[in-house]
């Protein structure tokens, strides 16, 4: 119980700290110091409650419930205020109304409800704490530097670029301290069973995302940062609406016994289910709520990867596999998640083909990751959701170093374009390294974010589900093409430019190491975390048929992938290989360049350029039939849940 309360308390601690620090160096310490704190102490919760099941700590406060009120209306009032600044109508309505919802929901029908055991923890939930606690407090650790380069770029070249005084001001305290705070409301909603005050953690990341997204206060960061809060807040009012439902039907605002009356009268629980499942889908971005988590990456980089590994989408999916019970019994909502999660999947890998801008890639690759989870959850099977689990873990991961990498490389060679990214291995070496690991976590054997896909695979075949299994094969065709394309220019090696990693902080270098790990560990410990933690939550969830997987070749990927990692890293550092001359199909006049005679006695720079497929995969052709498609799959699944199985009964 001390430690879950720590790891909610301490990272607030922290925010205020931060706020008060002005300059790097205290900044520095404790963002350097709490970031090992935390990911500590989320071991150590881990050790102390592996293979425990499920456990619950006996607290129930009504100062605590109406502080979660409080804040509910603050953070609307938060939003008003911006919304009358930039005149926003939209975001004005909305606040407007889950104030209103809020208020009445406490003092109406709250209390009807009394929640015994407030917080909890689970096989699940440690598996988060995980997450959150080492890569979030990395990614904290790793925005010291990035952020340093970046304020000195806004300081020597934002006049030029016509940013107002405003935007060119210092506000590198606030960022940390939201993102500390991004922690702390991370941490609420994985370890409360109190569904009120989950939905208070909930609406606090919301609206850190809002204010993160917003930082630099471009025009363009202003517009982005509403369509993430108007999305999520339409979210934000699908789980209030739920949390009235579960009250009103099954007398209970506790999501254990909450899952446990829903698959005993499914009827009751049907509605709350669709909404909560709604919820899920506008926080984990999944068509066609998926453009305001294309338009964070307009914010710096840490807000990038952030949002995308470790926070704010896994709050989603995290909803939605803690559902995964409810949708084996409640086919409406199951099926509305199993369809939009598998079209998110294959459209949004469709797209990220068309795209040469890394962080848009890593993007759209982000939120066709999450349509497979979404998908894995809505089956509900215990083979699915052991395979959503998964690549959980191994998504995020994955790609929160292939975002830092992306980071740091944009700062030091002046692009984040997959096309300049030619001879990387020669120009950073040490960062190729790293950022070709984590696109093979992503996608090639023996790594485990295929052996997942493989599980998901199974399942979706055992379950009859023929739709999905043809959604997963073409977009994963599309993934091996869009990831094959970025490792290929990355692992191209001739002339020999200069090395610009010399500069990068040591800060990045840490963080971005520190997730390397993580994703390495993962996957050769794939065996041991299936064993320790992923099987300990499918039998806790679902009884004897969670014991049912057979899981006896982990073992073999976990060997395959020690031998290539050891094949990528040997050498690391040390001597350049001998460079031949260029030579194709003429005369090389300048290896250094790249440049030869052709056969028409011109000279020609060699260069390699990747198809985008614009005429056939581009964004203004895909997106529109997604958006559609699930907008019109989302309306009829909430009708027919209200129509054919009344709200109250």
């Amino acid at each position: 119980m001390q430690l879950v309360a720590f790891l909610i308390v301490f990272p607030l601690v922290v925010a205020g700290l931060l706020l008060i620090a002005r300059s790097d160096w205290p900044r520095n310490v404790i963002v350097g110091i709490s970031a090992v704190v935390i990911a500590v102490a989320s071991v150590v919760l881990t050790v102390q409650y592996i293979n425990e099941g499920w456990v619950g700590f006996d607290l129930a406060s009504p100062a605590l419930d109406y502080l979660g009120s409080a804040i509910g209306v603050a953070i609307g009032c938060v939003i008003i205020a911006f919304g009358v600044k930039y005149k926003n109508t939209a975001a004005i309505v909305l606040a407007i109304v889950q104030i209103i919802g809020d208020v009445a929901f406490e003092f109406g029908f709250a209390h009807q409800a009394h929640v015994e055991v407030g917080l909890y923890v689970d096989a699940l939930t440690l598996i988060m704490a995980l997450i959150i606690g080492i890569i979030g407090s990395g990614i904290c650790v790793y925005a010291l530097g990035y952020m340093i380069d970046f304020q000195k770029h806004l300081d020597e070249h934002g006049e030029a670029e016509g940013l107002t005084e405003l935007q060119r001001r210092d506000r590198r305290p606030t960022f940390f301290a939201l993102m500390f705070l991004f922690l702390s409301a991370m941490f609420v909603i994985v370890f409360s069973n109190n569904m009120s005050w989950m939905f208070c953690g909930w609406e606090i990341t919301t609206v850190c995302s809002f204010l993160l997204i917003g930082y630099t206060r471009t025009e363009e960061a202003i517009r982005n940062a509403f369509r993430q809060i108007i999305m999520n807040m339409i979210g934000g009012i699908a789980v209030l609406v739920a949390l009235y439902l579960a009250v009103i039907n099954l007398g209970t605002l506790s999501l254990v016994e909450f899952i446990a009356a829903g698959v005993a009268y499914p009827a009751l629980a049907a509605v709350a289910v669709g909404a909560l499942a709604l919820a899920g889908l506008t926080k984990s971005a999944q068509m066609p709520f998926h453009t305001w988590l294309l338009g964070a990456m307009v914010a710096p980089t840490p807000t990038s990867a952030l949002l995308h590994s470790s926070t704010m989408v896994k709050a989603g999916v995290f909803l939605l596999i803690k559902l995964s019970p409810l949708f084996l019994v409640c086919t409406v909502p199951a099926n509305m998640v199993i369809l939009v999660g598998g079209i998110t999947f294959m459209l949004c890998s469709f797209m990220a083909v068309s795209q040469s801008n890394a962080k848009r890639v890593l993007a759209y690759s982000t939120i066709a990751n999450l349509g497979l989870i979404v998908a894995c959850a809505g089956v509900g099977t215990p083979e699915a959701v052991w395979a959503a689990i998964l690549l959980v873990v191994f998504h995020a991961a994955a790609k929160s170093l292939l975002f830092l990498c992306v980071g740091t490389a944009e700062h030091h060679i002046g692009s984040r374009d997959i096309e300049d990214m030619d001879l990387l291995f020669e120009r950073m070496p040490r960062l190729a390294r790293l950022m070709m690991l984590g696109i093979m976590c992503m996608f090639i054997a023996p790594f485990g974010m295929l052996i997942a896909k493989w599980a998901t695979l199974v399942s979706f075949v055992q379950n009859g589900q023929l739709l999905l299994v043809l959604l997963l094969a073409f977009g994963s065709a599309a993934t091996f093409m869009f990831w094959g394309k970025w490792l290929g220019k990355l692992s191209g090696i001739a002339g020999q430019p200069e090395n610009v990693e010399r500069t990068v902080h040591t800060s990045e270098w840490i963080s971005q190491i520190l997730m390397a790990a993580i994703a390495v560990v993962a996957c050769v410990a794939l065996p041991f975390m299936s064993h320790l933690l992923v099987e300990p939550y499918l039998i806790d969830t679902f009884g004897e048929l969670g014991r049912d997987i057979a899981l006896d070749n982990l073992w073999i990927s976990s060997i395959l992938a020690v031998f290539v990692i050891v094949v990528l890293f040997a050498g690391l550092g040390g001597s350049k290989a001998k460079r031949g001359s260029v030579y194709l199909s003429g005369v090389g006049v300048d290896s250094d360049e790249r440049v030869y005679r052709n056969s028409l006695s011109g000279e020609t720079v060699a260069s390699s350029r990747n198809m985008y497929l614009e005429s056939i995969f581009g964004e203004s052709r895909v997106r529109p039939i997604g958006e559609a498609v699930c907008a019109v799959i989302i309306v009829v699944a909430l009708v027919a849940s209200g129509v054919i199985i009344p709200p109250v009964l």
